[in-house]
């Protein structure tokens, strides 16, 4: 059937599994992305490797061609079916919604698709009669004897998508279905808003009893019940907000930590969580069981609470929180080494302590826990019968694991079942991604990340610690969020990886095992710049303190993040990750959620983040970080290379290396001088502050050295904000921000760094400092203050 001109065949053979660069923008007719078809198509064959079309719409296809054929003069049809197949199979194009004018809902889709203007005009000589019988557009009839304002009418504005030029744009045909990554290899993702107006979101799990309802815990101690329309209800699913042990304070990681279904649960209802509680000086962490009330199936029996473990917590940081359950039914409890800096408690640390709980993962049994022990320990736990160790230690050497879990499995092959995979926080240098495996020591506190911490221990060869299958500088992120290897339907080209992300910096990373060598690729992942996250319902920002990562029951990947590191601030939202350059064909992933009886009101579900449109990626990829291990020598291994500092300005929380914070992702202006000083002195300072906050609020810059540069410093406290204040005029210093809360001074130097005062100094290079332009922290550390002439604590 070939027809005149540019026919169907060598130039649609072009097409078959090419794909997208950066500049394309794949998108159906129903505003989602192509797909490949289950079973290969008949009529528009050529579209059976990637396209927008199911067997079923070209079987409609194929109908509507018939019906041409019996309509068109049989001479007419023999010149021009080429023709018409080429226009109705247009429909199954990767790029419909762009040659039928559909990238927007709410305007009407063309009748015929936009073609190049040499296509149509040779159409238009033997063929242009066929267009009665395509479309209904009397319009476009009318035009039939012209043959320029005709091909005008047909034609595209982005010429780059008409038909057939799209199909040997090289451009558009690069990388068609696959992950887009831009230039520098960062592969650009997309988000779906579930869920907001949340409190440090720390956990979001699912029943695993086919309601596809998930349910969200916020660190003050209250678990709220999502259904599978995203609709919430109004009383909360669990609420023991009044023993929960934690603050205001941004960065306190105290609290409600860690939620996790029975696997029985649809039969026995029962529910495990994990707190921080306290009594005077004295804090702990407790795992408690709860049943679901026989009442209601969206509320916890609060009076059925059973303290199943509690553990002394010598310190206010380091809680650990992780509950999962495993696929051979036990419960896995992660605790983190007890807090302080570099686990200094005992002889070795409690990490490296066998008879210690802290610094562990714990496994234990607590099914048939209605009399007798409220849990046993299973009989294959590792250090079972050893007198120095708790026999509820499955795995040691661990400094705070935050965010672990267990890989679902290939769901073609199962590959990959039961991995469990961790993210461990580090100390001063390293974030590390771990495989826990059953009896292994995880080295710390002899080793942080590839390098030794603690060099005598790390010399000991008796330590038989193992290496993390990544680790990071903390040029990259300080504050490692674990997460989840994909194993979900709807986006098939993410399967095998794992997404994870950086609670300091606002990183979403990802890795991929290479399966001949063994070996961890390392990609950033950035979101969708121009187009590619230009879907209807898609927003391509986020808030940059991520807390945790979720699998919905279907294997669908969410993470959650906030904009003020704060328990008490309602900055939190849930956000699913989307492919948008690949889906599943439609009706694959389709569930049928079992009925949930609802006894309270439900607050449907209202998005309020916005699609941003940028010309670049966000945020912007740094040089590769490492992505194998060294090899191991003792008693020192080799340091990964260093990578440059993000480029994307992120505020970063204060001292703890837990919970979330800062404004929304993707940038801040430029900051402007709050204060003018036309012939500063050495140690002069003024605050930088964006448009539209009042005096007395920014970032510090100070004058050392006949030049204006910034101060950037870790433990940013309200001492050196008086001392600043002081000087700028104000009675006292409100605040003292340990972030970039005001903008970066990227184009100035850093000079101060390490900053220490008394609070009497007359200007901050009195205070002790580590040195005019000695500092190893970047931009996204600028210190900020707020100052006022009223006493804050009054």
């Amino acid at each position: 059937m070939a027809g005149g001109g540019a026919g169907p065949g060598a130039l649609l053979a072009v097409l078959a599994l090419r794909a997208l660069g950066a500049a394309a923008h794949p998108q159906c007719l129903d505003f989602r992305p192509p797909f490949r078809p289950p079973q290969p198509l008949r009529l528009c064959a050529q579209y059976s490797a990637f396209g927008c079309c199911t067997p079923e719409r070209d079987a409609e296809l194929a109908r509507r061609f018939g019906a041409l054929a019996a309509r068109v003069d049989a001479a007419e049809w023999a010149a021009c079916a080429g023709y018409a197949l080429d226009l109705l199979c247009q429909e199954c194009s990767p790029y419909a919604a762009h040659l039928y004018d559909a990238e927007d809902p709410s305007t009407p889709l063309r009748t015929v698709p936009g073609l190049c203007e040499d296509y149509c005009l040779d159409m238009w000589q033997t063929c242009r009669g066929l267009f009665r019988h395509l479309s209904p557009d009397r319009e476009l009839w009318a035009l039939e004897g012209n043959r320029a304002k005709f091909c005008r009418y047909l034609s595209l504005d982005d010429a780059d998508y008409c038909f057939p030029r799209l199909l040997v744009n090289k451009n558009l045909n690069s990388n068609l279905g696959r992950v887009v990554a831009d230039a520098k290899g960062c592969l650009q993702l997309c988000l779906e808003e579930v869920a907001n107006g949340l409190r440090n979101p720390v956990a979001m799990v699912h029943a695993r009893d086919g309601t596809h309802r998930f349910f969200v815990a916020e660190q003050v101690g209250l678990v709220w019940a999502y259904l599978p329309d995203r609709s919430r209800l109004d009383k909360p699913f669990l609420n023991v907000s009044r023993a929960v042990l934690t603050s205001p304070w941004e960065g306190d990681e105290r609290g409600f930590l860690g939620l996790a279904f029975h696997p029985g649960f649809r039969h026995n209802g029962k529910l495990y969580v994990y707190y921080s509680v306290g009594s005077g000086f004295d804090e702990w962490i407790r795992i408690s069981e709860f049943r679901v009330s026989a009442d209601d199936m969206n509320t916890v029996d609060h009076g059925s609470e059973r303290i199943i473990l509690e553990i002394e917590e010598p310190a206010s940081n380091h809680n650990g929180g992780q509950l999962l359950f495993g696929d051979d039914g036990y419960l896995y409890i992660f605790t983190g080494d007890g807090g302080m800096a570099g686990d200094p408690f005992g002889k070795f640390g409690n990490a490296q302590n066998k008879s210690a709980l802290l610094g562990k993962v714990l496994r234990i049994d607590v099914d048939h826990n209605e009399r007798g022990p409220l849990y046993r320990i299973p009989r294959d736990n590792p250090f079972v019968g050893d007198p120095a160790a708790r026999p509820e230690v499955y795995a040691l050497g661990v400094r705070n694991m935050w965010r672990c879990s267990f890989d679902r499995g290939d769901p073609a092959t199962g590959a990959g079942r039961g991995r469990l995979f961790c993210g461990d926080v580090g100390q001063n240098k390293f974030e590390e991604v771990d495989l826990v495996e059953r009896g292994r020591n995880y080295g710390w506190r002899a080793r942080e990340g590839y390098e030794c911490y603690d060099r005598k221990l790390c010399a000991n060869a008796s330590l038989d610690d193992v290496l993390p299958i990544f680790a990071y500088p903390h040029k990259l992120g300080k504050s490692v969020t674990g997460g989840y290897v994909y194993r979900g339907c709807e986006y098939p080209n993410l399967n095998g990886l794992y997404i994870f992300g950086d609670f300091m910096s606002g990183r979403l990373m990802s890795l991929r095992e290479n399966l001949e060598t063994g070996q961890w690729q390392y990609s950033e992942i950035c979101m969708g710049r121009g187009q590619t996250c230009a879907f209807p319902g898609l927003i391509n920002n986020y808030y940059p303190h991520i807390i945790s990562f979720a699998e919905d029951e279907a294997g669908e990947l969410y993470f959650m993040s906030t904009g003020v590191p704060s328990a008490t601030a309602a900055r939190g939202v849930v956000y699913k990750v989307i492919d948008p350059s690949r889906r599943a064909p439609p009706g694959k992933c389709r569930i049928q959620p079992a009925q949930v009886k609802v006894r309270s009101h439900l607050i449907r579900f209202v998005p309020k983040e916005k699609f941003i449109r940028r010309a670049e990626s966000t945020p912007r990829p740094p040089a590769r970080a490492p992505t194998q291990a060294p090899r191991r020598r003792r008693p020192t291994a080799a340091a990964p290379a260093p990578t440059p500092r993000p480029a994307r300005p992120t505020p970063r929380p204060a001292r703890p290396t837990r919970r979330p914070g800062g404004r929304r992702g993707g940038g801040r202006r430029r900051g402007r001088p709050g204060t003018a000083d036309p012939a500063p002195h050495e140690g002069a300072v003024r605050l930088v502050r964006p448009a539209g906050l009042s005096p007395g609020r920014g970032r510090v810059e100070v004058f050392a050295g006949g030049r204006w540069g910034t101060v950037c410093d870790d433990a940013w406290d309200t001492k050196a904000a008086a001392v600043v204040c002081r000087q700028l005029g104000f009675a006292h210093a409100a605040r003292a921000t340990k972030r970039a809360e005001f903008g970066e001074g990227r184009a100035l130097p850093i000079l101060l760094d390490d900053v220490r005062c008394a609070g009497s100094e007359r200007n901050l290079l009195e205070c002790t400092h580590a040195g005019v332009g000695t500092h190893n922290c970047g931009h996204q550390e600028d210190a900020g203050v707020v100052c006022s002439h009223q006493d804050p604590d009054l």
